[in-house]
């Protein structure tokens, strides 16, 4: 299980999954949608964000499947 974000990231064309916590990648893919999915169901077995990051490296998107802080009143 991730112990992270987790993150999907371009590396030289191909794309990965990477978690904060490892050093090497869970997963690599030819597409950005592929890398995408495999990165989702990562996040969400782990209850943890998924962070999509562009070509450029940017964030282009975050999604988060668990442990939300709780929203208060107030």
């Amino acid at each position: 299980m991730a112990d992270g974000f987790v993150h999907v990231v371009n590396e030289g064309g191909k794309w990965s999954v990477q978690i904060e916590s490892s050093s090497r990648p869970h997963s690599r893919h030819a597409t950005q949608a592929e890398a995408i999915s495999a990165g989702r169901t990562v996040a969400r077995k782990s209850k943890t964000e998924l962070l999509d990051h562009g070509r450029d490296g940017a964030i282009r998107e975050r999604s988060s499947y668990g442990r939300d802080p709780r929203r208060r009143k107030g």
